[in-house]
């Protein structure tokens, strides 16, 4: 799986890239066809300071994306990754033919 960041507004720090690397890996456990995986770090006020995590992941046939807002970007990252876990799961039972 290729895996690329975006920082919008800032340069990340190597520990949080490492973090974000770290999660989206973990959803090959439920899906060994993700090819590419796009993550865009970003925030939207600096004063209420909310983070944005943004990922996609290109699958054959289809693209699956999911973002998440909060105060901290480990959280937001965190979520986003939880809601491609119910979409590749959702996606795995569609694929299985039903006997």
């Amino acid at each position: 799986m290729n895996i690329q960041i975006t920082a919008r507004k800032f340069k990340a720090h190597d520990t949080l890239k490492n973090y974000v690397r770290d999660e989206v890996l973990s959803l090959e456990r439920f899906s060994d066809d993700i090819l590419d995986a796009d993550i865009i770090l970003s925030y939207q006020n600096q004063k209420e300071s909310e983070k944005i995590a943004e990922v996609v992941l290109k699958v054959p046939g289809q693209l699956l994306k999911a973002e998440h807002i909060s105060e901290d970007f480990k959280i937001s990252i965190a979520g986003a990754v939880e809601k491609l876990k119910r979409m590749l799961k959702k996606l795995k039972t569609k694929r299985i033919p039903h006997i």
